[in-house]
């Protein structure tokens, strides 16, 4: 955890010539933040429930909302983006075999106009800013409740043995394993083609359970029972062979590629398993959703677990504090984040707790204090702007100072090699110019350096690259490699170093250290 004081000072004797004695003073700051933390928004797209706005925008439209809504969360210390690019066996992208989204286009199979390929955009932006790009897709749904376009070549159209009708909705029957080895070559389709930093899924694996409605997947379980003799084990078992399925392709394809869940909130209450957490959740994702999402940390198949806990502290069957506490005894060495419900916050709301401004920063503060919880993600893009209770000012000021997110050492473990000849120079009515070299060779993994981070220290501070307050900039390992310091203050003396990130956020040691006078 990291120290909350803002200094502290170590005094070094410095025993000169003769008898004389002079004391120079060189303080160590402290950070004032986390310098790794996880901080990310889910954008969601079905429905048009956070991007794009509406239905059938003119593609420059599109993109100008997107890069409004990057350069939003970015102001808010947002490091990543979760983008539901699969909302429905629909596609935000171009390289699928699914058609188009309605959600996008305003009619299901119809491209963009002018042409062009979202994902490879909104990659494209989210990195320029410095912010992974996670692709969140939904599992289970093949067509929306009420859709309005539904394209002839559609799945359900042409496949319709493949699904099962449930609340109004066309869902994938996971226990056909044709439909099991689709969904994972879907995912596998996009890593292979795109560039994204995670693939990600949601909470829906089988249906929220409808009272007085019966999932009718009977006939498939006694044609592929897989050796099961209980219905309700043989589903968890399908949805674990698609999750096992996806890590292993993933891991075979671009291993590098992050792999996250975020499942409901209670894996299972204590009442009906001991080891489940102390709670009265209504719905659980071991009961109702067949999904065992504690068993896929443990099992070390996903690179972190979101548990959606959109509930406050003062919620009686489920209190924030209770519930977060009982994931981080269930993060097994994996990353834990927590899902926080900003759509839920609201003055005069009559949900107990969440009238009440500081609902938010309070959970974030309460992750922070718990090293086992690696960061945060927040549903949704648009509540968040909308700024209920100030809740994103809230935000800013506990991310005021940037934080890289947390490292993965089970999936790369080796950290690129430091830049080279970092020079400074003053660039008259501009400010202090930071330029370097990229490393001459290339780390023992083979790693080139995905981007560079500058630091400035004050005149006798000592260096401490855990101080996430003396990063001023992050650089992409694009182009000239330089950085312009625009508040520094001319007479002033300072120390910079540049350290190299990789793909993974593993940080080199620091360059050679350049003082300014």
């Amino acid at each position: 955890m990291y120290l909350k004081n803002a200094a502290f000072y170590l005094i070094i004797y410095a025993f000169l010539s003769g008898c004389s004695k002079k004391v120079t003073q060189q303080f160590v700051s402290k950070s004032p933040g986390p310098k790794r933390e996880f901080r990310a928004v889910w954008v969601a797209t079905i429905e048009n429930i956070d991007w794009p706005s509406r239905k059938g925008l003119p593609s420059e439209t599109q993109q100008q909302e997107f890069r409004t809504l990057l350069d939003r969360q970015k102001s808010y210390g947002m490091n990543a983006v979760l983008v539901q690019v699969r909302a429905a066996a629909d596609a935000f992208y171009a390289r699928s075999k699914e058609p188009w989204s309605e959600w996008l286009t305003g009619e299901q199979g119809k491209a963009p106009e002018p042409f062009y390929d979202p994902m490879i955009f909104m990659i494209h932006e989210a990195h320029q800013r410095n912010m992974e790009f996670h692709a969140w897709l939904n599992m289970n749904r093949g067509a929306q409740k009420g859709a309005k376009s539904i394209a002839e070549d559609h799945l359900v159209n042409t496949r319709p043995e493949w699904f099962l009708s449930y609340g109004g909705y066309k869902l994938f029957n996971l226990g056909i394993p044709e439909v099991r080895a689709y969904i994972t070559e879907v995912v596998l389709n996009i890593v292979r083609n795109y560039d994204v930093d995670g693939i990600h899924f949601d909470d829906y694996f089988y249906p929220y359970t409808i009272a007085n409605e019966k999932l009718r997947d009977d006939d498939t379980f006694r044609r592929h029972k897989n050796g099961f003799t209980n219905i309700e084990d043989w589903r968890r078992n399908n949805v674990d062979l698609v999750i096992k399925g996806i890590s292993d392709g993933i891991k075979e394809v671009k291993p590098k590629v992050k792999f996250g869940i975020s499942p409901v909130g209670v894996w299972r209450n204590a009442s009906v398993d001991p080891s489940g957490s102390p709670t009265q959740g209504g719905q659980t994702s071991y009961d109702n959703l067949y999904a065992d999402t504690k068993k896929w940390v443990q099992k070390g198949w996903i690179d972190y677990i979101a548990p959606q806990i959109y509930f406050s502290f003062e919620f009686g069957k489920v209190p924030y504090g209770v519930l977060a506490n009982w994931w981080t005894k269930h993060a097994y060495e994996r990353h834990l984040y927590i899902g926080h419900g900003v759509y839920r916050v609201k003055a005069g709301s009559n949900e107990v707790g969440w009238e009440k401004a500081n609902q938010i920063p309070r959970q974030v503060r309460y992750n922070r204090s718990k090293p086992q919880i690696s960061g945060s993600i927040f549903y949704s893009a648009k509540p968040l702007s909308r700024n209920e209770l100030s809740v994103n000012d809230s935000l800013r000021r506990l991310n005021f100072y940037p934080a890289l997110p947390p490292t993965m050492p089970w999936k790369d473990n080796v950290p690129p090699n430091a830049p080279e000849n970092v020079v400074a120079k003053k660039v008259n009515d501009i400010g202090m110019l930071i330029s370097w070299d990229a490393p001459a060779l290339p780390a023992k993994d083979g790693d080139e350096p995905n981007a560079f981070i500058v630091y400035r220290f004050e005149k006798n501070e000592k260096i401490n690259l855990d101080n996430s307050a003396k990063i001023i900039g992050i650089v992409r390992n694009e182009g000239m490699l330089g950085y312009t310091d625009k508040n520094y203050e001319s007479g002033k003396s300072y120390t910079y170093v540049v350290t190299s990130l990789d793909r993974l956020n593993n940080e080199s040691g620091m360059s050679n250290v350049v003082q300014t006078k």
